[in-house]
């Protein structure tokens, strides 16, 4: 059991050097305001003037004071085997004391005189908070050697203030009692509270603090000094029973050296004794309970058991957390032999990770959002898709612009089909609509090749800024290169569509079935629509028996095209001239009559179409005829059967067309795409990276690791040899040193 605490002292060691606190080792932190004689105590206990003191705050940095009980019979001396290191001594060294100390910040030096050690503690606390008061949370760590102490781990810290004095900051208060709460909030330390007889214990600042970490007060100690200093007729009788405030670890009184004894250099082994006759005088019956003495082994006790009821926890926590810093110092990688070697695999395992990526078989998959191939084929599919889909075949095609069309096409003849020549015209207006979604669509895929770069960088990568640099600047070059390509060859594949309008695709239907189509829903129309079916040629030749060949082909083109025959066609007056009679002069010819008069005299003006009728006569000319203005675009009135029935047709090659196109396009956009930018990029960049990057003059410069990168390899080394070290100490504790 007394091999515990020894066993903290020497994970209290291994931590020190690597100057950290995550392992929170068993301690006893000693708390009380300013001049509540802490450091009193601490001297009782060790048994020598060692810390520096005055008036004001003198405790200004934590000093975690370990006091190591040796045998005064142990050899001094230490040789080359080593022996003795357990006492602090360098091989070789001879110590001429029976009690010495030692700094962990003036590594192997050995104090014999105690005056050295108060001065050093007072140089290390000016050097780190300055010369006025000033407070600093950085520990001083010091071990005494001596056969008169018991094996305990203490903590002094600065005393509680109220004001700041000097240099001291104004929230000179709340700095200490963070300080304070870093040490007591540790679960496995023994808070050792210190408050003055003669102050009323329900003022208690170090009570007050201990029970906000400890409200059970299962780790707290209350010791009470200076119970020589209290007024006459009075008596520390019920706190010291614990009437006042009950501590569930006990209340211990001692007695310290007044400053007056201090001053005159009184023995701390006189003054113990001086303790026990005044404890004995004063408090007899609580004599054997109280002062100094008492007090070392009732500590010597609780940090015993309390590092027992600790360890298994403890032990947990350094192999956990060795664990954790082996995969950490993995991660971080070995630091590099073989720079050549290292450079290589370094870009392959980038390129394979770049491609697995896309691929799809990457380890390490992305859960939150699609990253890599997938995101290229939802581009593809998705993206692209549904913007070739959205796309209106006659977007963008007024009637107006279509029945243009179809008039400039036909030129100064009236054609009795739909010009070819229009409707290519206008399908390839429409297709060209294709080029800057899919341009887009190669745009998108390049961003999202460009973003791989980042879900591939490794760890290793990551170990060298230069080389990732580098690297990311060869795969974006390589990516830039590969763009104007892939654009070129989507422009390509648009243009391709463009210079060929295959009529006789085999998903293309042909002008006649189109005109069919139209012909038979007009016919569905009418019928609808009860419309009458217009007369027929045969139905006037068996009325006249009399019909020329130029009244009978208007007949039957006015037939053809749904165009009811005029009132004088259908008249039976049974006369050729008379069935004549109803076409109107633009076609017959001028017979010389007078205007509005007929060839046989009849007063009724002949029929003619609006849009050809004669040219005004400006009086003013003589009776010179004026054309009227040409129009830019056809006038807006109501489009005739047969236009109707034209735009109809054009619209439904179109639409026919431009769907067979879409399809097209929408296949082979994405394949261009992985051909000459996705597939190309795989395949090439590996040796591309080779080719840039590993040069002999500059793999120096690319494999220079960041200093912060190399800062944190070694900070972990140390951590884990730390780990190693503690974990090797508690395994060599015994069932039976524990119980």
């Amino acid at each position: 059991m007394e091999a515990l605490i020894p066993v903290i002292n020497k994970l209290q060691d291994v931590f020190n050097t690597v100057g950290s606190d995550v392992i929170q080792l068993p301690q006893i932190v000693v708390v009380g305001t300013q001049s509540s004689g802490k450091s009193s105590v601490l001297e009782n206990l060790v048994g020598r003037d060692f810390l520096p003191r005055g008036s004001g705050i003198v405790t200004r940095r934590p000093l975690v004071l370990q006091m190591i009980h040796i045998d005064a019979n142990d050899t001094k001396t230490v040789g080359a085997d080593g022996e003795g290191n357990q006492y602090g001594i360098g091989p070789g060294d001879e110590i001429q004391a029976e009690e010495w100390g030692k700094f962990l910040h003036t590594k192997n030096k050995i104090y014999t005189d105690f005056d050295e050690i108060r001065q050093e503690i007072q140089n290390e606390t000016d050097r780190m908070a300055g010369a006025n008061k000033g407070i600093c949370p950085d520990p001083i760590n010091l071990k005494i050697f001596s056969p008169k102490v018991l094996n305990l781990t203490l903590v002094d810290l600065p005393g509680l203030t109220k004001v700041a004095v000097g240099d001291q900051p104004e929230d000179i208060e709340v700095q200490i009692r963070d300080i304070i709460l870093q040490y007591i909030s540790n679960p496995n330390s023994i808070i050792l509270a210190v408050t003055a007889a003669n102050t009323d214990m329900a003022t208690s600042e170090a009570l007050k603090l201990a029970k906000e970490v400890d409200p059970d007060g299962r780790r707290t100690l209350a010791v009470i000094t200076k119970l020589d200093l209290m007024d006459a007729g009075t008596d520390a009788v019920d706190i010291l029973c614990g009437r006042v405030i009950p501590v569930k670890l006990g209340i211990i009184g001692v007695v310290n050296r007044s400053q007056m004894d201090i001053n005159q250099k009184k023995e701390i082994s006189d003054a113990i004794r001086d303790e026990a006759a005044f404890l004995q005088r004063k408090y007899p019956a609580l004599a054997n309970r109280n002062g100094t003495q008492y007090l070392a082994k009732t500590l010597n006790r609780l940090l015993m058991h309390h590092i027992r009821d600790c360890l298994p926890e403890l032990k947990t926590r350094v192999n956990v957390m060795s664990s954790q810093f082996q995969q950490l110092l993995a991660s971080f990688g070995e630091p590099v032999d073989d720079k050549s070697q290292t450079l290589l695999q370094i870009i392959t395992k980038f390129a394979a990770s770049y491609c697995a990526t896309i691929e799809g078989t990457a380890r390490n998959i992305e859960t939150s959002e699609l990253c890599g191939g997938a995101r290229i084929c939802y581009i593809f599919h998705e993206t692209f898709g549904r913007t070739l889909d959205g796309i209106d075949p006659l977007g963008g095609l007024r009637t107006i612009d279509i029945l243009t069309a179809i008039r400039n096409a036909t030129g100064p003849r009236p054609a009795l089909f739909v010009p070819e020549v229009s409707f290519e015209l206008l399908v390839k207006r429409q297709i060209r609509r294709l080029e800057e979604p899919s341009l887009r669509c190669v745009e998108l895929v390049h961003e999202e090749m460009q973003r791989i770069i980042q879900h591939c960088g490794t760890q290793e990568m990551l170990r060298f800024p230069k080389l990732h640099d580098h690297v990311v600047d060869v795969v974006t070059a390589l990516l830039r290169r590969r763009l104007p390509t892939t654009n070129a060859m989507v422009e390509n594949l648009v243009g391709i569509e463009l210079a060929y309008i295959n009529t006789k695709h085999p998903d293309f239907a042909d002008a006649s079935l189109v005109n069919a189509l139209v012909d038979y829903q007009e016919r569905e129309l009418r019928k609808k629509k009860n419309e009458l079916v217009p007369a027929s040629a045969s139905a006037i030749d068996q009325h006249t028996g009399k019909v020329d060949k130029v009244t009978k082909a208007v007949s039957q083109l006015a037939t053809a095209d749904g165009v009811t025959a005029p009132k004088d066609l259908r008249e039976t007056s049974g006369s050729a001239s008379t069935v004549g009679s109803w076409v109107p002069s633009w076609v017959r010819g001028s017979s010389g009559a007078p205007k509005g008069v007929t060839a046989e005299g009849a007063g009724e003006a002949p029929a003619t179409p609006p849009q050809m009728q004669s040219p005004k006569v400006d009086k003013k000319t003589h009776g010179l005829n004026l054309l009227p203005d040409v129009p830019d675009v056809p006038l807006n009135r109501k489009l005739s059967s047969r236009e109707q029935r034209d735009v109809d047709v054009i619209k439904r090659l179109i639409q026919n067309y431009f769907l067979i196109v879409r399809k097209n396009i929408q296949d082979s956009v994405p394949k261009a795409i992985m051909h000459f930018l996705v597939n190309h990029v795989q395949d090439n960049l590996q040796s591309e990276l080779v080719g840039k990057l590993y040069k002999q003059e500059a793999i120096e410069t690319l494999l220079k690791e960041s200093e912060h990168m190399s800062q944190r390899r070694k900070d972990a080394q140390e951590m884990l040899q730390a780990l190693q070290k503690a974990s090797h100490i508690i395994s060599e504790i015994r069932e039976t040193h524990v119980w």
